[in-house]
């Protein structure tokens, strides 16, 4: 019975997948391309594809709505509420907001890589050490006397950075296990 009284929503829901089906497929193969091509490693090719997926199946649900007949008044009212609980919840994290925007920008456009020794021009606290992995919200130095630090991803974006030495984390290791 559902299926007989729905039968063209079915299809053009099945059309909408495919098609979405498609662009991610799509999305991913250009993602992984310009990071490999950039040499950005995998677990943030990984992470930049999620986010494609996240957005993809959002706009999926979207379009569904209209499919099975719900108003552009409906879904406005609908999502404005929505975004205004979001609004009030993000405000609260905004910083974890801007860590994960500027994860995006740095994956797209960051001129220095895994490996690359970097000094942080921070007027309280410069730093000088090689970037030993870059993750959704923050960086992770590794200083020369060994220590780890976290440094937040919005900050690495409104810092003046220099390049110190490209590839510097293939001696760090090597000078560390020969030390040991």
């Amino acid at each position: 019975m559902f299926f007989e009284t729905h039968q063209t929503e079915l299809i053009t829901t099945g059309i909408v997948l495919l098609i979405l089906l498609l662009i991610r497929i799509i999305a991913n193969a250009i993602v992984r391309k310009i990071g490999r091509k950039s040499g950005i490693n995998d677990a943030r090719i990984n992470l930049i594809c999620r986010y494609v997926s996240v957005t993809l199946i959002l706009i999926a649900l979207i379009i569904e709505a209209f499919v099975f007949g719900a108003q552009l008044k409906e879904l406005t009212l609908l999502l404005s509420s929505i975004f205004a609980v979001i609004g009030i919840a993000l405000f609260a994290i905004w910083s974890i907001l801007s860590n994960v925007t500027s994860g995006i920008i740095m994956f797209f456009n960051f001129p220095y890589k895994v490996g690359d020794k970097i000094e942080i021009h921070d007027k309280d606290y410069p730093i000088k050490a090689i970037i030993e992995d870059i993750r959704a919200f923050q960086l992770h130095l590794r200083l020369d006397n060994g220590d780890l630090v976290t440094y937040p991803n919005n900050l690495i974006l409104q810092r003046p950075v220099t390049l110190v030495e490209k590839d510097a984390i293939d001696g760090f290791y090597n000078t560390e296990n020969e030390s040991q």
